[in-house]
């Protein structure tokens, strides 16, 4: 039973969903600690400048130390969900499959979302299917798992009935094997070579969301995600 763990994001990068589909259950870490200038809640699109940053705006003055990623609000009076579809729509509108796709992402950013964790998990959900996805997705807001660090990351397994952990490469920065070894888990490391695949304007730019492969390459998109030998 292998499990993968990771925070939520918007539009995330292909590695992202690469370790959702190795895995046989993926736990979105979304009770944890929002971190400002991560990517979380921001990512990148081609533009033909090389790329620019979508960012979601988030509600955080007087905030900071009750900032839990499934709480999160957003900030007042910013239209950023006009402005972000805008964006996709001018610089995607003429690649191969935006046009297919648009009929799912476009209502998106149309609908009235209570909050950031609502809207992200939509927008996974989006996402997976796209990609062909099926690895069950669990969320730790929903499981009542306790600890810090190496200790959550471990209670989460453990509530999934992991038998190897299919860490992120950072972890090795931070996990405490010997804890997951004493528990009966193996840990292993996601080591992603990022593939080059064909986009719509010169060049390439590597580490886009993933909207750049899926508008570019549609029903293909899964076969070039998964296409790096480890």
């Amino acid at each position: 039973m292998i499990v993968s763990i990771n925070q939520p994001a918007y539009l995330p990068w292909l590695g992202y969903f690469e370790r959702i589909a190795r895995s046989d259950a993926h736990i979105v870490l979304d009770h944890v600690q929002f971190e400002k200038n991560s990517f979380t809640n921001r990512n990148k699109v081609r533009t033909r400048e090389g790329f620019a940053w979508l960012t979601v705006p988030i509600r955080t003055k007087g905030r900071f130390g009750d900032l839990s990623i499934a709480g999160l609000s957003f900030a007042e009076n910013d239209p950023w969900q006009k402005k972000h579809w805008a964006t996709l729509r001018l610089n995607y509108s003429r690649t191969p499959f935006f046009a297919s796709y648009a009929t799912a992402y476009e209502p998106l950013y149309e609908h009235v979302w209570d909050g950031f964790g609502p809207m992200v998990r939509a927008f996974l959900a989006q996402h997976v299917r796209d990609l062909g996805i099926s690895t069950p997705l669990l969320f730790s807001s929903e499981l009542g798992v306790g600890g810090t660090k190496s200790q959550l990351i471990l209670n989460l397994c453990k509530s999934a009935g992991a038998t190897t952990y299919l860490s992120g490469p950072l972890g090795r920065n931070y996990l405490d094997e010997g804890l997951f070894l004493e528990s009966g888990i193996s840990v292993v490391y996601q080591d992603y070579t990022h593939p080059t695949y064909t986009q719509h304007l010169n060049g390439f730019e590597p580490f886009m969301c993933i909207l750049d492969l899926i508008f570019n390459h549609g029903p293909d998109s899964r076969n070039i995600l998964m296409s790096q030998k480890h």
